[in-house]
């Protein structure tokens, strides 16, 4: 006879045997199914081989790494698994451009669960896949940034901001030379202009600057700034806040939502992420309900000031400014708090680290290229002898044609964005391959910028392929294919804003700097978030006699 203790011991193993059996058959069938799937999926296309469970997120560690080896390894088309679901990864230009061609029914973006949870589907543009809302935010985008009154302010703001700017230069290159006018300041170039772009971002899309240059200023210089520190530690807040929230998208993109949920590391992170949006959600929603207050309160015949917040808030009211009309419903009417808050916090994002971003690229290529660079002096000079005024117009800007080439050839070398998704909604042919309604696509924008049969010379940093106009049909088919500001319905309408900004920032810089890199061998630091991030670029500025 057995005892009772050992009977009940027996019976608790046999238990343990069978938790653990069934366990076992469920994992073995989940991965028999999982590789099934795969392994049978209709048009297969070579890839990384996908895991079960999370797919191929342990290949996009280094996302700019994985899109470059997507074409390197597997050609003009391949796929992967992300969050469980199936893209195709195309790397042709002339693929992305019949992808981007039908503008009306491939331009609607993938619905990602992860976004949703994170509170920026439906809102605003760069993440909203519902078409109606999208429209009617667009139209109301395009009409504000693309009003003369903004761009007067821009010009004038970046001018102001540039002349601070020179200022907190010279003031600590003069601190570490001795008070010698022939100082040289080893500083980092990221920094800066990081800083400036917050600034100017602010003032479009606000009214109001964040300090972000005269906190930066503070760090480096033992002669602080004639700003209050008070307007400095609140706007230093909010940036790094806005700026963290930026970085955390590229996980809500990536990790799926049961690590989100279930495992304790991504939960945790998940978690954080999700506190410091919410920090930031309520920093734009203080900021709207005052601007709200304080135009109610304005006599009706006070001129308002043009930035987006105040643009926003007036649309379609007896105050308007901006009368918007969508697509679909044909009706004109006030956008909400949430509306604006989603579109604010789209500039936030788009308007600043892209800017600053592709000018480190611009400055770090030219450093690389000495022959580029004198060339674009020569134009600078031509167009802004040293004896004329400090402050440049749009009249001035029009006239930088190679300046121009050289950011094109800058984002072609190093992309700021090296991705796009998209979503048809039509059964559609590309790569000879037949694909179903709600087959996703990612445009592989930084493989596509450097295709050999598209480009010549690839690897090679020339800003005259952009410029003249005695180039080929290939040539000219590649510049076609150089989506600087997205594609189609979905271009960035802040593009010509950018390009304002970059073109004073190149001609105010290299007419009055001397700029060079500290060590010219040493590689770009880069941070991959939503986008590439130049995390630190030291160079040598002196002032050019």
């Amino acid at each position: 006879m057995i005892p009772i203790s050992n009977h009940y011991t027996y019976l608790e193993k046999y238990s343990l045997h069978v938790v653990a059996f069934k366990i076992a058959l469920i994992f073995t069938t989940y991965i028999f199914n999982f590789y099934y799937k795969h392994f049978t999926r209709p048009n297969p296309l070579p890839g990384p081989l996908p895991l079960p469970f999370i797919g191929n997120l342990h290949n996009l560690a280094d996302v700019k790494l994985f899109y470059e080896q997507c074409y390197q390894k597997y050609g003009d088309i391949c796929e992967a698994l992300i969050d469980g679901r199936r893209y195709i990864v195309i790397s042709r230009p002339e693929y992305i451009e019949k992808i981007l061609s039908p503008a009306k029914y491939l331009e609607k973006l993938v619905y990602l669960q992860g976004l949703d949870e994170f509170g920026v589907l439906k809102r605003g543009i760069a993440f909203n896949e519902d078409s109606k809302s999208w429209s009617y935010n667009k139209r109301f985008f395009t009409q504000a940034l693309l009003a003369p009154k903004l761009m007067d302010t821009i010009i004038k703001s970046s001018n102001q901001l540039y002349e601070e700017l020179s200022e907190y230069w010279q003031s600590i290159g003069k601190q570490k030379n001795n008070n010698n006018d022939n100082w040289t300041l080893e500083t980092d170039f990221s920094a800066w202009f990081h800083a400036y772009m917050n600034d100017i971002s602010s003032i479009f899309i606000t009214g109001e600057r964040t300090y972000s240059i005269a906190s930066y200023y503070n760090t480096q210089s033992t002669i602080k700034s004639k700003h209050s520190d008070s307007l400095i530690e609140n706007s230093d807040k909010f940036i790094k806040k806005i700026v963290q929230l930026s970085e955390d998208l590229l996980f809500f993109i990536y990790v799926g939502p049961s690590l989100r949920h279930y495992i304790p590391m991504f939960r945790s992170k998940s978690n954080s992420m999700l506190k410091n949006r919410d920090s930031v959600f309520e920093m734009l929603d203080v900021m709207i309900k005052k601007r709200r207050k304080e135009i109610e309160e304005m006599p009706v015949d006070t001129e308002l000031t043009t930035n987006m917040l105040t643009s926003s808030i007036i649309a379609n009211t007896t105050k308007n400014l901006i009368n918007i009309k969508t697509v679909d419903d044909k009706m004109l009417r006030p956008m909400n708090d949430d509306e604006i808050r989603g579109n604010l916090l789209d500039a936030f994002i788009g308007g600043t680290d892209t800017t600053a971003n592709l000018f480190c690229f611009i400055v770090y290529c030219l450093c690389k290229n000495p022959r580029v660079k004198q060339k674009m002096l020569s134009e600078i000079d031509s167009i802004f002898p040293k004896t004329s005024r400090f402050y440049v117009t749009q009249d001035d800007l029009s006239k930088l044609k190679y300046c121009k080439a050289i950011i094109k050839e800058t984002t072609r070398v190093l992309p700021v964005v090296i991705m796009t998704p998209r979503l048809i909604t039509e059964e559609y042919e590309v790569a000879g391959y037949k694909w179903p309604v709600g087959t996703q696509f990612h445009l592989n924008l930084i493989a596509s910028y450097k295709h050999p049969d598209f480009w010549s010379n690839p690897e090679v940093f020339n800003p005259d392929r952009f410029y003249d106009e005695d180039d080929d049909d290939k040539e000219r088919l590649g510049t076609k294919n150089l989506m600087m500001f997205g594609g189609n319905l979905r271009m960035c309408p802040g593009r010509k804003l950018a390009m304002t900004v970059l073109l004073l920032l190149m001609a105010s810089t290299y007419r009055n700097y001397n700029i060079e890199l500290v060590n010219v061998h040493e590689p770009l630091k880069l941070v991959m978030g939503i986008l590439v991030n130049c995390k630190e670029l030291k160079v040598r500025i002196s002032p050019r006699i």
